[in-house]
């Protein structure tokens, strides 16, 4: 078989598979445009505690100040100091014409960046500027900053409304009880005019006459009304029902259907890019053009309210009732981001004897450890698929070297068992491993622990369909990208292995009391009887790959003959409608990735026309399914094996959204007013509408854009080895493009340090050397 590199552009160009059989109907056409790897702003998250709320916040002269119990603190590195010889009691802060304003329940007060003065004994409320002079307001006046005081802009005969004065006979206009503009909430300059929000409603001043309802189309959804900011063509006002939005004299309303995550704002701040930022009592939000992007509690905010946000250059500062939440924002590519994401994998320490593990929290010894999970296999499969396609697509000797290191971990897993094609779930370390063995097994049956004979090792059994897909999967691409010499028979004869396993016994994985493991079945007792009628599809999908796959790398007409009884039990009937999408408590997103992996070497080998048709029609009903929910495996995966589009401008959204910190952070969506389905997608499994990765956490395997509450509350660290997996495969199959910039800074990160700020490094026995999976 001959590897052809996939390069796809734009309709009407070759288009091929990773790895072609005989006589496999190859895709000619591409209805995808490749992707821009453009530089975009990546967002990367901080912290900072407090025992109180935070309930003000200024950026002055490149320091960020906070209010903290009303006394005024200084952010210095990753802490809040207290600013000697400032005001205490500070209930609002705004930075006008160079200067720090800070208003208390009594007084008004001014910074200039070398000392604090008094400027008058006032209960100011809010601040703006108005035609080039600062203004201030108390309750019941408004005043303006002149000559070091404030001057009150009343009139001398008043405010006057349309109906203060009466017209005479002779022409004479007589002034009728003047009107109060009070109570004041918030002031602001918009288009040359000094508005005002009141409770209840929005007013203005037209020179000495006070107008209380200058809307003349549209109306507050509420009377509780927050805040009030201009910005550019827009006044923006804050209620509890949504954000109202005045252009000229029309008022309309940002919600939930316009795409507002949440309706109960508190604040707002003008972000570095004509963007919005809006406090809600549930996070922060940043409109920018017509999308919105959501920064909830833990993930991204120490603390849910939202009280006030402050901007600095490409940072944001949010103050919450639990602290300060800091975003920065820092130039990116993905092509960076990937190198971010393998330095990372370094320096948490998710990486031990060439598996990928998450990491938890142990609170007894106060450190982080690996987790030896019962999907290890399944896991580190993922990085070795991640590894053949970079190695594809740059032909780097390290990349090949990791990819080789990969593999010899994921033969060792066949290895380590005494039986040939028994896979290990996973590989304990006696003298070297921290933390405790899982004392969990399948379907909550206890965990299947075997010990090997020189003492050194435990192998987890009970093996599922979730590690040989995983190994089917990544095993086919090391074998037809990266495998070379001898590694090519390796990689051969684990395959093999696999499917002779499975087959000669009965089509199970018969685990070391000889009976069959609890999800590792294909056999038609258990898929064409009740019992096991919702895995018929996908298990049944499942044993074809196995035997296209090993007839195609070995042509062993074994794996045909076994590939003729699946099909004299009918397994293709099945096939199309693998996707589970009723009753809601069977369908399951680890299904998803198992479907996935499976299509990849099954279109690819598959080479009779009728199966193909019914695995295409398969992967096209599963991608309808999916394709809400905009995950780059599921997109780059459909339009590689089918030259349809596939939404590749969806997937690298994704892959920006996707957050650089991968720590657990517990997030909650359900609560939000904007999950409707969006236009264009109908969700035939569940949920309403996918969740950018942004707003939930960093995820590996299916990456569910569907859970829309979760986490942990920090107490884990899953490794990006999904979002490097969808890069390199959107960039092997041509959806997304090498970035044009030659700047470094923009492509590449610093070296490792060398030191981690994760698990402590492993410490025991090396993985064994010259590994065959032959026993």
């Amino acid at each position: 078989m001959q590897h052809v590199r996939a390069v796809i552009i734009l309709m009407a160009v070759i288009l091929a598979v990773p790895f072609a059989g005989a006589d496999i109907a190859i895709p000619q056409t591409s209805y995808n445009k490749p992707v821009a790897d453009d530089v975009y702003l990546q967002e990367n998250r901080a912290t900072i505690s407090t025992k109180t709320p935070i309930t003000a916040l200024a950026a002055y002269n490149d320091a960020l100040f906070a209010v903290v119990d009303g006394s005024l603190r200084v952010l210095q590195g990753d802490s809040l100091k207290d600013v000697g010889g400032a005001p205490s009691g500070i209930l609002r802060m705004r930075v006008l014409d160079g200067a720090l304003w800070a208003a208390t329940a009594k007084e008004l007060h001014r910074y200039d960046g070398k000392a604090w003065a008094r400027v008058a004994d006032l209960p100011i409320v809010d601040l703006c500027m108005h035609v080039g002079k600062v203004h201030a307001a108390t309750r019941d006046a408004i005043y303006r900053y002149e000559d070091g005081k404030l001057v009150d802009i009343k009139p001398a005969t008043g405010y006057l409304s349309n109906d203060s004065t009466v017209v005479m006979d002779d022409g004479t206009q007589v002034l009728m009880n003047p009107v109060s503009i009070a109570p004041i909430d918030r002031i602001a300059s918009y288009s040359g005019t000094l508005y005002i929000l009141r409770p209840g409603g929005i007013a203005l001043l037209d020179r000495a006459k006070f107008i209380p309802n200058p809307i003349d189309w549209g109306e507050m959804l509420s009377r509780d009304m927050r805040d009030m900011m201009a910005q550019g063509s827009r006044l923006y006002v804050t209620t509890g029902r949504g954000v109202a939005v005045i252009r000229g004299m029309a008022l309309t309303t940002l919600t939930g259907a316009e795409g507002l995550p949440y309706h109960d704002t508190t604040c707002l701040a003008e972000g570095f890019d004509g963007d919005l930022w809006i406090g809600t009592t549930k996070g922060a939000i940043r409109r920018t053009g017509n999308a919105y992007h959501y920064f909830g509690y833990q993930h991204w905010l120490p603390g849910d309210n939202v009280h006030d946000i402050a901007v600095s250059g490409h940072t944001v500062y949010i103050a919450t009732d639990g602290g300060l939440g800091i975003i920065r924002y820092e130039p990116y590519t993905l092509l960076k981001k990937a190198a971010y994401f393998e330095r990372e994998l370094n320096e948490w320490g998710h990486k031990r004897l060439g598996f990928i593990h998450q990491l938890y929290w142990d609170s007894k010894n106060n450190e982080w450890v690996r987790e030896i999970s019962d999907n290890d296999g399944g896991n580190s499969a993922e990085y070795l698929a991640a590894l053949c396609f970079k190695y594809a697509v740059t032909k780097d000797e390290s990349v090949r070297a990791a990819a080789v290191d990969a593999f010899e971990a994921i033969i060792w897993l066949d290895a380590i068992t005494p039986k040939d094609g028994f896979i290990a779930r996973a590989i304990w370390s006696v003298k070297g491993d921290k933390g405790q063995m899982a004392e969990g097994g399948s379907g909550g049956l206890p965990a299947k622990w075997y010990p090997t004979d020189d003492g050194l090792w435990y192998w987890k059994g009970d093996t599922s369909s979730d590690e040989v897909n995983g190994h089917i999967f990544s095993v086919a691409l090391f074998y037809e990208l990266v495998a070379q010499g001898p590694e090519k028979e390796r990689a051969k004869k684990h395959l093999t292995n696999i499917a002779s396993h499975i087959m000669d016994n009965g089509w199970v994985l018969r685990d070391m009391d000889d009976k069959p493991t609890r999800w590792g079945r294909w056999d038609p007792d258990y898929l064409l009887k009740p019992y096991g009628f919702d895995a018929r599809g996908l298990n049944g999908m499942e044993a074809q790959t196995y035997m296209w796959t090993a007839s195609a790398v070995s042509g062993d007409p074994k794996f045909q003959q076994g590939l003729q009884q699946l099909l004299k039990w009918g397994y293709q009937e099945y096939t199309v409608r693998q996707k589970l999408t009723f009753p809601p408590d069977l369908v399951v997103p680890w299904d998803d990735e198992l479907a996935f992996r499976c299509y990849f070497p099954l279109l690819c080998y598959a080479n009779d026309p009728e199966l193909r048709s019914i695995y295409l029609r398969s992967l096209e009903r599963s991608w309808e399914v999916q394709r809400m929910q905009h995950v780059p495996l599921f997109n780059f995966m459909y339009g590689g094996l089918t030259g349809n589009d596939c939404e590749a401008d969806r997937a690298a959204e994704y892959l920006r959204d996707f957050p650089l910190d991968c720590v657990g952070y517990s997030y909650r969506n359900s609560f939000r007013d904007d999950l409707a389905p969006e236009p264009g997608y109908v969700p035939y499994g569940g949920g309403t509408r996918g969740i950018s990765p942004r707003e939930t956490k960093a995820m590996w395997g299916s990456q569910n854009a569907l859970h829309y509450d979760g986490g942990d509350d920090g107490k884990s660290v899953t490794p990006p080895i999904g979002w490097l997996q969808g890069y390199w495969m959107g960039r092997y199959f041509g959806f997304i493009k090498a970035p044009d910039t030659t700047d470094v800074s923009l492509t590449t990160v610093p070296a490792s340090s060398g030191q981690s700020h994760g698990a402590a490094p492993y410490d025991g026995p090396p993985r064994p050397t010259g590994l065959i999976p032959a026993k």
